[in-house]
C-alpha cells in the first residue's frame, strides 16, 4: 500500500517563539518514505532531533510573524494485517526496559483508576483477545463527535462523557490496556479514510514481544497507516508545540491511496 500525504499549516506568532514540530512520516522497517518534501517560511532557527523511541524526527524552529509549512511525501507501507486475538501477552516481568514506561499512568491516560473496571468488565481473558475486547468496547460505547473534547480532556473524562475524537478513543484504549498490564502507547499517524481529514491518532499495544497498531475509531487499518511518532499520550507528540502564543490560520491534511 502506498499513500500520498500532503499537510499544510499556517500560523501567526506575534513575537519570537520556539516551536517543536513532528509531522513528517517516519522511516521504519515496515514503511518507507519516498521523495519527501518539506517547505516552510524562513525561520530564525531550524534543527532536527530524534522522536520518542527513535521513531521519526522532531524539528525545532524559532519563528516570528508568519509560519507557512507545506509537507508532501509518498509512503510505501509493508505492514501485514495480524490477527491480534491470537497473540499472547508478555508478562510484565519479561518486558524490555524501553517498554516499561508504557505500563504506567500518564497525563491523559490515568490507568491506575481503571484496574477494577477492567477486571470486572472483562474477567479472565488476556493478551490479544483482551485487546480486541477493549477495542470493541471503546468503539461500541463512544460516539465520534468533532468538538466534543478539548486539549485538556483525559481518558477519565471520555469514559464519563462517552464521546470524542480519535485522540480520545486512543487515550481511552491505551488507559484500559495499561490497566490490564498490557503496555500501550499513543501513535500519531496519517491515514486515508479519516473523516474529516486531519492528523490521526491510534493506540499501539505490546504483545508477543512486538508493537501492534489498534484503531478503536475503525477509520484506519494497520496496513494503511503511516506512522509519524509515538509517546505515552498526546502530550508527547503533538504535530506542533508552541512555547508561546500561536494563532492558527489554516490547517489542511490530505491522505490518498496511490496503490
Amino acid at each position: 500500500m502506498t499513500l500520498s500525504i500532503h499537510a499544510r499549516l499556517f500560523y501567526l506568532f506575534a513575537e519570537p517563539t520556539d516551536v517543536l514540530l513532528q509531522l513528517e512520516a517516519a522511516t521504519l522497517p515496515d514503511q518507507q518514505v519516498i521523495a519527501p518534501e518539506l517547505w516552510l517560511t524562513p525561520t530564525q532557527h531550524f534543527g532536527r532531533v530524534a522522536g520518542h523511541d527513535e521513531i521519526g524526527e522532531r524539528i525545532w524552529i524559532r519563528v516570528e510573524g508568519e509560519l507557512a509549512l507545506d509537507y508532501k511525501a509518498q509512503v510505501d507501507i509493508a505492514r501485514p494485517i495480524i490477527d491480534l486475538s491470537a497473540l499472547p501477552e508478555t508478562q510484565p516481568h519479561r518486558l524490555p526496559g524501553a517498554v516499561i514506561d508504557y505500563l504506567m499512568p500518564s497525563r491523559f491516560c490515568p490507568s491506575d483508576r481503571f484496574s477494577d473496571f477492567v477486571q470486572s468488565e472483562f474477567g479472565p481473558i488476556g493478551g490479544g483477545e483482551l485487546v480486541c475486547a477493549l477495542r470493541d468496547w471503546v468503539a461500541g460505547h463512544l460516539t465520534y463527535e468533532a468538538g466534543a473534547s478539548h486539549a485538556g480532556t483525559c481518558a477519565s473524562d471520555t469514559f464519563i462523557q462517552r464521546r470524542g475524537v480519535c485522540r480520545d478513543y486512543a487515550h481511552l484504549l491505551i488507559t484500559l490496556a495499561r490497566a490490564a498490564s498490557i503496555p500501550a502507547r499513543y501513535a500519531s499517524v496519517y491515514a486515508p479514510d479519516v473523516d474529516p481529514p486531519d492528523f490521526h491518532a491510534v493506540a499501539e499495544v505490546f504483545l508477543a514481544g512486538q508493537w501492534y497498531l489498534v484503531d478503536a475509531t475503525g477509520m484506519a487499518a494497520a496496513n494503511e497507516v503511516a506512522k509519524i511518532g509515538v509517546g505515552r499520550d498526546a502530550a508527547d507528540i503533538p504535530f506542533l508545540s508552541s512555547f508561546g502564543i500561536a494563532e492558527l490560520v489554516e490547517q489542511r491534511v490530505s491522505v490518498t491511496r496511490v496503490s
